[in-house]
């Protein structure tokens, strides 16, 4: 049993019909100035945008009857483009990522999980600090609250939480949200142009090559001679006769 075809295109935008491609007998047309026209047949529609030198793309085809837009197409699509952007820009609020901290963390550990915490929130993604405390920690329950405090303290130039930290069973949770980029700052981690900065590398030096008439080290300025050329010890003869 043959098999359909696939679809010639792959890309996950919406299909839109443009023009000739339009399969309903009447449109209703909205102008180059945003305004409507009115119900038009399709072939008058057709000659009204080419007497504008634009496309005729049809944007709701499931209305009765379609509506069609008098466009370029080429800056239809562009615009189109830039609404996805922005659209993909905002999912970025409703992703969460979590911050773990203990009550004895290290203050190194304590500013590399604060770094992740500003990058989280300069991409516009909330955090949740969660301070979970072990054994018989759950006795000195103030110091928790402190290094959630102090982490909340040093990330207000990038985030603020949405409501104060609780103690919920062994935890102690809070809920950061990006600042507006207007007050927000600017990420330490980022250069002037907003790209990540390079981490640094520590590059050992390339050792020397030996070139092949070079004197050696002893004729060498300020060269030091051997560790036993002024030994006494050389000088003095054993009883063991030379072959």
């Amino acid at each position: 049993m043959s098999r359909p075809f696939p679809p010639r295109s792959s890309s996950s935008s919406p299909f839109v019909r443009v023009n000739g491609k339009i399969r309903a007998p009447e449109v209703r047309v909205i102008g180059v100035d945003g305004k409507q026209l009115g119900v038009y047949s399709l072939r008058d529609a057709i000659n009204l945008a080419r007497s504008n030198t634009v496309d005729l793309v049809e944007i709701a085809p499931t209305a009765n009857p379609p509506v069609c837009r008098l466009v370029d197409y080429g800056k239809f699509r562009y615009e189109q483009s830039k609404k996805e952007k922005e659209a993909k820009k905002h999912q970025h609020a409703n992703k969460v990522k979590e911050i773990q901290l203990s009550p004895s963390i290290d203050p190194h550990d304590f500013g590399v999980k604060l770094g992740h915490a500003i990058d989280f929130l300069c991409d516009e993604i909330k955090v949740k600090v969660t301070l979970k405390f072990r054994g018989r920690e759950m006795a000195h329950t103030d110091v928790g609250f402190q290094r959630v405090q102090k982490f909340v303290g040093d990330i207000s130039p990038y985030g603020h939480p949405d409501a104060p930290a609780k103690l919920l069973g062994k935890s102690i949770t809070v809920m950061l949200s990006p600042l507006p980029r207007n007050k927000r700052a600017r990420n330490p981690r980022h250069q002037d142009n907003g790209e990540p900065r390079p981490a640094p590398h520590a590059i050992a030096p390339a050792p020397l090559a030996k070139h092949a008439n070079s004197p050696p080290p002893s004729q060498l300025p300020n060269s030091q001679p051997p560790a036993f050329a002024n030994n006494t010890f050389t000088e003095l003869k054993t009883g063991v006769a030379e072959s």
